[in-house]
C-alpha cells in the first residue's frame, strides 16, 4: 500500500527529522516534522522492544494529526552491556536526550572491557491516520565502541561508534558516507524496498 505524498515523521528529534528528510530526498516526498503541525502528541515510549515503540509512535501520531505517519525507534546495543543501552539509549544516564552524560555512562560502564562490538539498530513504523499499521522495517550497523569521542558531527554515540570497515565515527563521516551506512539508512532503503513508502531509493 502506497502512502500519499505528504508524510509526517513522528519525532521531535531534529537530528532524526533532519536525517530522514536527507535520505528520503530523491523520493518526492513532502516530508513534515513537529513544526509543520503545530507539535505532536507525547507518546510514552514504554515498549519493551524498539517496534514496540516505533509502532505505537506511529499510529498515535498519524491518528492525533489525521496524517501518514513515519515513526522510527533507535538505538545502540553493546555485546558486553547484554544489549545495553537498547530501548533505554537516549535516556541511558537518566535524562532524556542529554547525549554528553550518556556517552560518560557507557564509556564508564566499558572501563576495562576488551570486547567493545555494538550495533546501531533502528526499526521504521509507518501507519495511516486510521491507526492502521503499514507496516515495520529494521535496519542495523554493526561496529565497536572506542575508548574515547571522536568528531564533533552527528548526535547521540555517534562520536564513540566505529562501524566495521570504517576509519572514522559517525561524528567524523560525512553525512552522505554516513547516510549510507546508518542503521536508519538501511531501516529507511528497507521500507522503500518492501513498498512501505511507495517508491524507490537508489
Amino acid at each position: 500500500m502506497n502512502l500519499t505524498h505528504t508524510l509526517l515523521v513522528a519525532s521531535g528529534n531534529r537530528h532524526k527529522l533532519d536525517e530522514i528528510r536527507t535520505i528520503l530526498a530523491p523520493c518526492g516526498l513532502r516530508i513534515l516534522g513537529t513544526a509543520d503541525v503545530g507539535g505532536l502528541p507525547e507518546v510514552i515510549e514504554d515498549g519493551l522492544t524498539f517496534r514496540d515503540n516505533a509502532v505505537k509512535k506511529a499510529r498515535e501520531v498519524a491518528m492525533a494529526k489525521a496524517l501518514p505517519a513515519l515513526a522510527d525507534d533507535s538505538g545502540l546495543e553493546v555485546l558486553a552491556l547484554d544489549g545495553r543501552p537498547g530501548v533505554f539509549s537516549a535516556r541511558y544516564a537518566g535524562q532524556q536526550g542529554d547525549d554528553a552524560a550518556n556517552n560518560r555512562k557507557l564509556l564508564a560502564d566499558l572501563t576495562g572491557v576488551a570486547d567493545r562490538r555494538a550495533r546501531f539498530v533502528c526499526v521504521i513504523a509507518l501507519a495511516l491516520p486510521d491507526g492502521r499499521l503499514l507496516g515495520t522495517a529494521e535496519g542495523e550497523v554493526r561496529g565497536r565502541i572506542l575508548e574515547a569521542p571522536r568528531g564533533t558531527q552527528g548526535f547521540g554515540y555517534d562520536p564513540l561508534f566505529l562501524p566495521d570497515g570504517c576509519d572514522q565515527t559517525f561524528a567524523e563521516l560525512a553525512e552522505a558516507a554516513k547516510n549510507h551506512l546508518s542503521h536508519r539508512g538501511n531501516a529507511l532503503r528497507n521500507a522503500l524496498a518492501a513498498g512501505l513508502i511507495g517508491t524507490a531509493l537508489d
